[in-house]
């Protein structure tokens, strides 16, 4: 399991505005994505579904290294 890490953004905007949001469920989701992309400004986006959230798909926003998490969102679709 990789060293994953937290912006100072995740830490102190993601989690203060949607406290329902576990950091696990970011770790779950980078460890067994459904999906994965990258996006402009070398960041990475990885989706996967998290059953404790109802079974809706969670996306993961990465900086270029693929294991500081950036910013959570959640989808209904990919």
């Amino acid at each position: 399991m990789a060293d994953y890490r937290y912006t100072a953004y995740f830490e102190n905007e993601v989690l203060r505005k949607r406290p329902y949001l576990k950091e696990e469920w970011c770790v779950q989701v980078l460890e067994n994505p459904i999906r994965t992309e990258s996006q402009d400004g070398n960041r990475f986006r990885f989706w996967g579904r998290i059953d404790e959230f109802g079974g809706r798909v969670l996306r993961v926003v990465t900086l270029e290294d693929k294991i500081t998490i950036h910013k959570p969102g959640s989808r209904l679709n990919i």
